[in-house]
């Protein structure tokens, strides 16, 4: 069932709880980033990285890890030499990519540089 949000003047304490485990998702920094990069297909961490732009390996490496453990994308490592691993985003992730196109559009109408 999709819950909906109605302006009665109170907010019920369901919604609240729904849109903070969303919010948690998504709200550490380069994580939006990240999904978007991954909703246009597979990626390899350097590829992330040039995506994202000035995101410290370390802290990208964290990002990813986090989004792995949380099921918003997969990692799949190639037993070659060098190693190759590719980064996707699951069904799970591929559901919030529709919230970050809002969020691209919004963002495109209130800013100030092209």
């Amino acid at each position: 069932m999709q819950k909906t949000i109605t302006p009665t003047g109170t907010c019920p304490p369901y919604g609240r709880q729904c849109i903070a485990v969303a919010a948690d998702i998504i709200s550490s920094k380069w994580t939006p980033q990240l999904i978007y990069a991954l909703s246009c297909g597979v990626q390899r961490f350097c590829g992330l990285q040039k995506e994202v732009g000035g995101v410290n390996p370390r802290t990208l490496s964290a990002r990813l890890d986090e989004l792995e453990r949380s099921g918003i994308i997969e990692k799949v490592s190639y037993p070659e030499v060098p190693p190759r691993v590719e980064y996707s985003l699951t069904d799970k992730g591929q559901e919030l990519v529709p919230i970050l196109q809002t969020m691209l559009t919004w963002g495109d109408k209130y800013c100030d540089e092209p």
